[in-house]
């Protein structure tokens, strides 16, 4: 039972359960479809230049100038009528987060902000993990069809999150901590663009009218150091994930970063 209890806690990706970033590296000779995913892969010069290749051709026919307008004046509400269709099933809880991001775990911090927190895929796992009272998880998204969606959550409770329908932005303290994620520059779902989805440079819109930015680690970096923020991590992170039904393979490409406010100097 131990051993049961242990293999269901790495898959749920629990702080302190597995090395950080995973366990799963591939190497030769290994089988592929032996797992379902593949931690830090890395990309050889002819597969990097073949990603290359895919988004000049994807970019190649820009959206119009009056779609583009529209996309960004209906930005929110494009998100409204995602969440309207997808309610809160579409993304799954974020509970692997804990294995990226330690910091997050609740006996570390007692206030968390996440900005496009959506319908609470990370709010609630943080606060299910807590059995402190006074731990505040601060969300916005500018989406409000999320908002409501977050509040029929069973584990919403206004008196932990009293400010998060009030609260649009919030800055982080002086030595408070931001952990950034999200879609790296060859991510496969750029790669999967056709023409005239492509708004501007690595930036596109979906089917459904909302839009994807893909960055890179220099675009990161320069965004949170331009701001005053101090660089603790900026890496990118690439997985292979296998679908061992039809032989299928796909790779994903991430950037996890994590700067500091500076903190307060009292010389």
């Amino acid at each position: 039972m131990a051993d049961e209890g242990k293999q269901n806690a790495e898959q749920d990706g629990i702080a302190g359960t597995r090395p950080q970033f995973g366990n799963r590296y591939l190497k030769n000779g290994d089988n592929i479809f032996k797992h379902n995913a593949w931690d830090n892969v890395q990309w050889d010069a002819a597969q990097e230049e073949l990603a290359q290749c895919k988004v000049l051709q994807n970019s190649s026919v820009l959206a119009s100038q009056a779609e583009r307008d529209q996309y960004e004046s209906g930005a929110s509400s494009y998100w409204d009528a995602f969440y309207g269709v997808h309610h809160n099933r579409f993304f799954k809880d974020r509970h692997w987060l804990f294995t990226e991001f330690p910091e997050l775990a609740p006996q570390q911090r007692s206030r968390v902000l996440e900005i496009g927190c959506g319908v609470g895929n990370t709010v609630f796992p943080i606060l299910q993990y807590s059995a402190d009272p006074e731990l505040l998880v601060y969300c916005c998204d500018f989406s409000p069809a999320a908002i409501e969606i977050l509040k029929e959550n069973p584990e919403y409770d206004s008196k932990r999150m009293a400010h998060v329908l009030r609260k649009v932005f919030q800055y982080l303290r002086p030595g408070g901590l931001l952990l950034f994620r999200d879609y790296g520059r060859y991510d496969m779902a750029q790669l999967r663009f056709k023409k005239g989805r492509c708004l501007s440079d690595n930036f596109y819109v979906r089917g459904d009218g909302t839009r994807v930015y893909f960055f890179t680690q220099d675009e990161v970096k320069d965004l949170f150091s331009t701001a005053g923020f101090e660089e603790i991590q900026n890496l990118v992170d690439r997985r292979l994930q296998v679908n061992r039904g039809k032989l299928l393979t796909m790779y994903r490409v991430w950037i996890q970063a994590k700067y500091r406010k500076p903190p307060v100097d009292t010389a």
